[in-house]
């Protein structure tokens, strides 16, 4: 609740607008899912992870991983100064000590922040399950 009320309400509009801005072309829509990924996270950070779509779904095939990687790199420079942003932020969460959870957020925003295409937001519980499973299918692959 108090993540809501110190900012992160805002930083959940300002996301979203954001993905309404990108969405507006075709061209924009990797980004604009980006996004509202980042917007799902910034309303509700506690208790969800980032994880990125070829470790939820198992793997993704080559030219998906290409496409992510270029559109990726055409975000680095506003993910850049969005990163900053959320790292000073963070920062200067951490001069309270009531703080110190919430600039562990800014901190994980900062993090999806420079690389979003791709991403996924999940519970913690999910993410866990999902790298189980892609290391029961690694350890049964290397059995073989």
């Amino acid at each position: 609740m108090l993540w809501f009320l110190l900012g992160g309400w805002f930083l959940a509009l300002t996301w979203l607008f954001g993905a309404v801005v990108m969405a507006i072309s075709v061209i924009g829509l990797p980004w604009a899912r980006a996004c509202f990924e980042i917007a799902k996270l910034s309303l509700a950070p506690f208790g969800r992870e980032v994880i990125s779509h070829a470790e939820l779904s198992g793997g993704d095939p080559l030219p998906v991983g290409i496409f992510r990687l270029l559109a990726n790199l055409l975000w680095l420079p506003f993910g850049l100064v969005l990163t900053l942003s959320h790292l000073m932020h963070g920062c200067m969460m951490f001069v309270t000590i009531i703080g110190i959870p919430l600039a562990l957020q800014d901190f994980k925003l900062a993090g999806i922040s420079l690389f979003p295409v791709g991403k996924r937001v999940v519970l913690k519980e999910v993410a866990e399950a999902a790298r189980a499973a892609n290391a029961a299918a690694a350890i049964a692959a290397r059995r073989q």
